[in-house]
């Protein structure tokens, strides 16, 4: 044996031992177990996760120990302890792919991921999910532990090197041993889920494993030809450079960054530098560690949003406690005071404006309590692809022609729990604020489908894992940037000039999703659009009792149909649409006599119409009620008016008075008695 191969075996091992070395200061434990179920490497983490005596860990020990280990002492729950090891060992020899959950008898919960590495074995990843809000305030304390592991590894390394120098004995099997061992690590590292890198002190890699490849379609067999200041782009390796240097004048360092995947994604990924010390104390190197941490971040955002979304829910359901028993106090005066026959003749200069100043601010705060998920949702049973319809024959006709909506439903009815009144009010705030953000012209879709969310997969949106409908609603206009992503949830937040919003829309549509159980996102960028995305728990269709058709007719109905109103006061035109959507009518508007002749030819199947008999425009309320006579399928048709008719004038239908009361407005739609 040469000289040349002795230097090849020793730093061919130390290599082995440095990837050894690296693998332990991972903070998922670890195993590879070939295809007799013995273990062939682990690391230092899965024993301490799972608390392993270190004894039972050594090149081919049986699997088999660790489970009967887990099983006398209770991991695996009640039962004979054979049978409990005879049925994960069933398990274990089919070597099928496994994602799950487990929760230790002390109370942790514990992630298993597990993947075969076809004709070498079986890699598997324990995560102990319990700690998953907390990681980042344990980050700095997890530094200081990674840099004393490597200082510690980095000794023993030196020590086991210099003993291996001495002892060997056999040099030529023991090199191809470590070909064999390299081989092996090769293929354990390209196994890991993560980026696992090793450069020297003048930035040449020596050694890529495949999740390069898989990020960024590198060639990781010749690590030499590759630069990170390409395949990562400028700009991304001058934000990362000062750590590059910190961690090549020997500091371990962690630090987070957005990098570009070679499929054009975006991901958020967490990068450790480990520097590699000569026993002299000269840095030689740097592993590298890098994990994608997209959904994570995501479910970091999810949940401050959420907190502060509840705190701010608090704060505005309180103060619309108390302004509504204020308004009460002013309603009830006010109320009483134009009953007096005295105050008549300053009804309309005094009393009137303060009454619909007060209704005004009774809707604000009904905007508030929707946002804080304070109101009753009197919750239904529905299909959302029949809601979405009903809601695109609502708008489609009120979108100018450069906008086309666009609805995408599937043939299985989607039954969801919740209010559908409130549900159709949130898909109406949505698709304008879309209409808004495209300015008029483009395309909005609306997509709604079955998806099925594992635990993990849930828990960035904060919800258990189960079955959903989601709703998407997408526009291809101006977008947002990040930080008015983050707070357009928020009362009273608004990006409209002044006067055009209120900036409650959105907080209503975010409570009436909390509340119906579900949760809601935004994906936006500047002039990339904008996609609302809404999960609402589904109901299982095979094991709900739909109603019948005589369980229908013996109840009020869900749904009164679609209601015509025409009001050219737009107070007025908001306080009976409000009367209307809560006696279960959906509501298209009109502003006077003309545009209500114009909707009356295009608008199929109208339920009811409400209108005002006194209107600019050449067209009168008794003329828009005559016209919608000659159609011969409004079923109810009502007018209103704050002056009684002239001597002699016969009116069509029947005259509603205002001032009116949501009861006076019900009585007024009732069908007439069949006599």
């Amino acid at each position: 044996m040469t000289l040349a191969s002795d230097n090849s075996a020793a730093s061919l091992n130390k290599r082995l031992d440095s990837l050894h070395a690296g693998l332990d200061l991972i903070d998922q434990g670890f195993t590879l177990i070939d295809e007799k179920l013995h273990i062939m490497a682990w690391n230092q983490p899965f024993l301490d996760l799972l608390e392993f005596p270190a004894a039972m860990a050594y090149v081919g020990a049986p699997f088999e120990n660790f489970m009967r280990f887990n099983a006398e002492r209770g991991e695996y729950g009640e039962g004979e302890v054979d049978d409990l090891i005879r049925e994960r060992m069933a398990m274990a020899r089919a070597f099928t792919p496994h994602d799950f959950e487990r929760t230790r008898p002390n109370g942790r919960v514990l992630r298993v991921y597990g993947v075969p590495v076809p004709g070498h074995g079986f890699v598997t990843l324990y995560s102990d999910t319990t700690e998953l809000r907390r990681q980042q305030g344990l980050l700095h304390d997890q530094t200081l532990m990674l840099e004393a592991r490597v200082h510690e590894r980095t000794l023993a390394l030196s020590a086991s090197n210099l003993e291996l120098r001495q002892t060997l004995k056999d040099k030529e099997s023991m090199a191809r041993s470590l070909l064999q061992s390299d081989a092996r690590m090769r293929l354990i590292s390209d196994s890991i889920p993560a980026l696992i890198a090793y450069f020297d002190i003048d930035r040449n890699y020596h050694y890529v494993n495949r999740g390069y490849h898989d990020w960024f379609g590198l060639d990781t067999r010749q690590p030499e030809c590759i630069s990170a200041k390409e395949f990562l782009g400028s700009a991304t390796y001058a934000q990362i450079k000062p750590n590059i240097g910190k961690a090549l004048a020997g500091n371990a360092v962690t630090f987070e960054y957005d990098v570009r995947a070679i499929d054009g994604s975006t991901k958020v990924a967490r990068t450790t530098l480990i520097p590699e010390l000569h026993p002299d104390g000269q840095v030689m190197g740097c592993f590298e560690l890098t994990f994608d941490i997209s959904d994570e971040r995501r479910s970091h955002q999810l949940l401050a949003q959420a907190q502060k979304m509840e705190a701010v829910g608090q704060l505005t359901s309180g103060l619309a406690h108390d302004f509504n028993n204020i308004l009460t106090v002013i309603l009830g005066n006010l109320t009483a005071l134009s009953e007096q026959a005295s105050v008549l003749p300053l009804f309309d200069e005094y009393i009137a404006p303060a009454m619909d100043a007060a209704r005004r601010g009774s809707e604000l705060i009904n905007g508030l309590l929707g946002f804080s998920r304070k109101q009753p949702i009197e919750p239904q049973v529905v299909d959302v692809n029949t809601q979405l319809q009903h809601v695109q024959r609502l708008v489609c006709r009120t979108l100018p022609s450069t906008l086309s909506l666009e609805l995408q439903t599937v043939a299985t009815p989607l039954m969801v729990r919740m209010n559908p009144n409130q549900f159709q009010n949130a898909m109406l705030n949505l698709i304008l604020n879309a209409r808004d953000a495209s300015h008029a012209k483009g395309r909005i879709v609306v997509d709604c489908k079955a998806q099925a969310l594992t635990l993990a997969e849930a828990m960035p949106w904060h919800l258990p894992g189960g079955n959903y409908v989601r709703v998407q609603v997408r526009d291809f206009g101006s977008g947002m940037d990040e930080t008015t992503r983050l707070r357009a949830f928020e009362p009273f937040f608004t990006t409209k000039p002044v006067g055009q919003g209120s900036g409650l829309g959105l907080s209503m549509v975010y409570g009436f999703v909390r509340q119906s159980g579900g949760a809601i996102d935004i994906d936006s960028a500047p002039l990339q659009g904008s996609c609302f995305s809404m999960l609402l728990p589904a109901l299982d269709t095979l094991a709900l009792q739909l109603p019948t058709a005589e369980s229908l007719a013996n109840r009020a109905p869900a749904n009164r149909g679609l209601c015509l109103l025409v009001e050219d006061d737009a107070g007025v035109r908001q306080l009976v649409r409000r009367h209307l959507l809560e006696l279960g009518y959906s509501v298209i508007e009109a502003e006077n006599g003309v545009e209500a002749l114009d909707l009356l030819q295009r608008v199929p199947d109208l339920s009811a119409l409400v209108s005002d008999l006194a209107m600019p425009g050449g067209v009168d309320g008794s003329e828009v009620a005559r016209q919608a006579l000659q159609r011969g399928d409004i079923p109810q048709i009502v007018l209103m008016s704050g002056l009684a008719p002239e001597a002699g004038v016969q009116l069509p239908v029947p005259l509603l008075a205002k001032p009116f009361t949501k009861a006076e407005l019900t009585a007024a739609l009732q069908p007439p008695e069949q006599g």
